[in-house]
């Protein structure tokens, strides 16, 4: 009895230990199993009964329900195969669909880009038509002012650059037109300037045919003061005054005879220009002369007179007649040498061989064995320059002889003005020639090769001034053209311009370099724009093989170590932060390749490795990186056998420091790896190595 009650009380605990697992998580049937072995022996396999007999009431259910749902399964499944078909059609319209958008897509977005295209070059019509009409009122001006020079209204001409410089050029002064037009004006002053004194010289000389006039009221007044008799003298003041008056009032009345109109038309130009004390000066101090020849004319001066002021006049026009050609053969100059292709001059037959001869003095006897066509050493102008000065002797002893000087001095004229014209005239047309901004390498190789040629011609020069004036150069006081100093200070301004421009191109190819400094690894060759530059360079000393040797050497030398110089100051530069290693062997490849250009002897002369000197303290600098060799750098720094003598600890610090600073950033997540550590460690070490040897040098210093 006491069983069946058991097992009837155990019964609902059963089904509330079923109904436990069924509603619970899975992590909890633990204890609830648990509790079913705690009860009594036979509860486990009653338990199991009841839970066989829950298992099967499920497995009715869900197979009641599948039955119940079964039809409506397949009727779902029949559905589904009759959509597919439709779906396949749908997919494939769609896709066809995709692609005409695409493809209406490709031709908008052409379309498009056109439009963009147009539109940006409306706006830099439209820009340029603004900026065309802010400029079209400067360029009227300005040819305005080229016709009034050309009418030689020079009145209306100063007035009209007055306007230009206060009110046009402002507006337009960013464009280089405008700054040409800035810079010409001066010169159109200057030429301003000597027109008018051309014209108040005209005048003061059209006047002496009045000089007679002159004289003979100049004698008339004399007589007439002195035939004043002594009552006259004591007469009242006012009386004395009236005669004055009337004595002086005839004066111009002879002086009207003469035209003042240059005069008047010459002072209102120069009170524009600015310059009215300098011609009243000068117009002042010719009247004095010319009242001097008229008291103290030819005929007095036969009975005895004084005659050096004449002879001092003779001199001084002497000299200003050389001034004036001097002024003129400038012009002739720079004519010539704009004119000039700076490439030597080709010869295609024997006829233009002896032609160009028969001008300019010139002997090449390995030239002459060359077959036709060929090519003369010098440019158009040098040939051009000597029949010049020629015409400047032959213009200068044309004037000289009408002083009727002996032979010895009209030679030493000739000498002593021939020198002015080559070291002053030509001297700084050369000169303004060289350091104009659109002569190249080129160029300039060119003219220093002109000024070598024409040097060599000084000495046909002093024989040519010879033969027309019978004086040989023996003679003690013969003075000698200074020929040689003056082109020689022309070649040494070309070859400071050709090592100024080559830099200058080294630097603008420098500046095109774009290092990832970042970089893991190296690309494997060299960077593009040093590849052109050592290109450029080459091409530039296949050029200079026409100068003198230590001309080409020296522009070498200084290109390459200029190089050498920019690369460092790159990694040295202050805005660089951080070098990876990739970087510095990218770099590397860099330097090799100057390297191998320094080796390959662009300029022949140099002797062994001595051209590859100008990179020695990059190399050692990126060998110490590229080895990590700190060791031994730091073993053997200062002695004079250091491996490393040229790496300055200054530098090596510098570099060292952008490394550490990317050996930081890249180490983020692998600052627990050994080597890295190490490799920290040791970076951190070296560097205060390198601080105390750079305190070190500092207070030594």
């Amino acid at each position: 009895m006491a069983d069946s009650c058991e097992a009837l009380g155990a019964v609902p605990e059963h089904e509330r230990i079923l109904q436990e697992i069924e509603s619970t998580d899975t992590a909890c049937v633990g204890p609830t199993l648990r509790s079913v072995y705690d009860d009594q022996p036979n509860a486990h396999k009653k338990f199991m009964e009841k839970l066989d007999a829950c298992i099967r009431n499920h497995d009715k259910e869900i197979e009641k329900m599948c039955n119940f749902h079964h039809q409506g399964f397949v009727d779902a499944i029949t559905e589904l195969l009759k959509v597919r078909t439709d779906a396949e059609k749908l997919k494939v319209q769609v896709t066809d669909t995709n692609r005409r958008f695409q493809d209406a897509g490709k031709e908008v977005i052409v379309q498009t880009e056109d439009i963009i295209q147009c539109r940006i070059q409306q706006r830099n019509i439209t820009t340029v038509v603004e900026k065309l009409q802010l400029c079209l009122p400067v360029l009227e001006m300005y040819s305005k002012l080229k016709e009034q020079m050309d009418a030689k209204r020079y009145y209306s001409a100063l007035k009209t650059m007055e306007q230009l410089e206060n009110v046009y050029f402002p507006r337009v002064s960013q464009y280089r037109f405008c700054q040409l037009m800035i810079e010409n004006l001066p010169k159109l002053r200057e030429d301003i300037k000597e027109v008018s004194m051309s014209d108040l010289k005209d005048f003061l000389e059209s006047i002496r045919k009045h000089s007679d006039k002159i004289g003979e009221t100049a004698m008339k007044q004399a007589q007439h003061q002195k035939t004043f008799s002594v009552t006259l003298q004591k007469q009242s003041n006012m009386k004395f005054g009236k005669n004055v008056y009337i004595n002086h009032d005839r004066i111009p009345e002879e002086r009207n005879e003469i035209t003042l109109k240059h005069v008047l038309e010459d002072e209102d130009e120069n009170e524009e220009e600015g310059d009215e004390e300098t011609f009243e000066n000068y117009y002042r101090k010719q009247r004095k002369k010319q009242a001097r020849l008229v008291l103290q004319p030819q005929s007095s001066m036969g009975y005895g007179f004084p005659v050096n002021r004449l002879f001092d006049l003779l001199f001084e026009i002497r000299d200003q007649y050389n001034e004036t050609l001097l002024k003129k053969w400038a012009g002739v100059f720079r004519d010539i040498f704009e004119e000039d292709n700076y490439s030597p001059i080709p010869i295609v037959s024997e006829e233009e061989y002896k032609i160009i001869i028969s001008k300019f003095p010139f002997q090449d006897p390995d030239l002459e064995k060359q077959s036709f066509p060929k090519k003369l050493p010098m440019s158009q102008s040098v040939p051009h320059i000597y029949i010049q000065v020629k015409e400047f002797i032959y213009a200068s002893l044309k004037f000289s002889e009408s002083l009727h000087r002996s032979s010895t001095e009209i030679d030493d004229m000739l000498r002593k003005s021939t020198n002015l014209l080559l070291t002053r005239t030509l001297s700084s047309c050369l000169l303004n020639l060289i350091r104009k901004p659109h002569i190249g390498l080129t160029e300039l190789v060119q003219i220093i090769i002109n000024t070598a040629h024409l040097e060599q011609a000084c000495k046909y020069l002093e024989d040519f001034i010879t033969n027309i004036t019978n004086i040989s150069q023996e003679t003690v006081h013969t003075t000698r053209l200074y020929g040689l100093s003056t082109f020689k200070d022309a070649r040494h301004a070309a070859e400071g311009e050709i090592y100024t421009k080559l830099n200058q191109k080294i630097d603008e190819f420098v500046q095109l370099a774009d290092y990832d400094w970042t970089m893991s690894e190296p690309d494997g060759r060299a960077s593009g724009y040093l590849m052109d530059l050592i290109n450029f360079l080459r091409s530039i000393f296949q050029v200079f093989t026409h100068l003198p040797g230590k001309v080409a050497q020296t522009a070498c030398m200084s290109a390459c170590q200029h190089l050498s110089t920019s690369l460092l100051q790159m990694l040295l530069d202050s805005e660089l932060k951080q070098i990876s290693m990739g970087a510095v062997q990218q770099f590397n490849l860099d330097v090799i390749q100057c390297e191998l250009f320094a080796s390959s002897e662009p300029v022949p002369g140099f002797q062994g490795d001595t051209l590859q000197l100008a990179f020695i303290d990059l190399r050692q600098l990126l060998d110490l990186f590229m080895v990590w060799d700190w060791s031994t750098y730091l073993a053997d720094y200062g002695q004079p056998t250091s491996k490393y003598l040229r790496v300055n600890p200054n530098t090596a610090l510098t570099l060292l420091e952008k490394m550490k600073d990317t050996s930081k950033k890249n180490n983020i997540f692998t600052q627990f790896r050994k080597n890295d550590r190490d490799k920290q460690k040791l970076i951190e070490t070296v560097v205060k190595q390198l601080r105390s040897l750079v305190n070190g040098m500092s207070q030594h210093t």
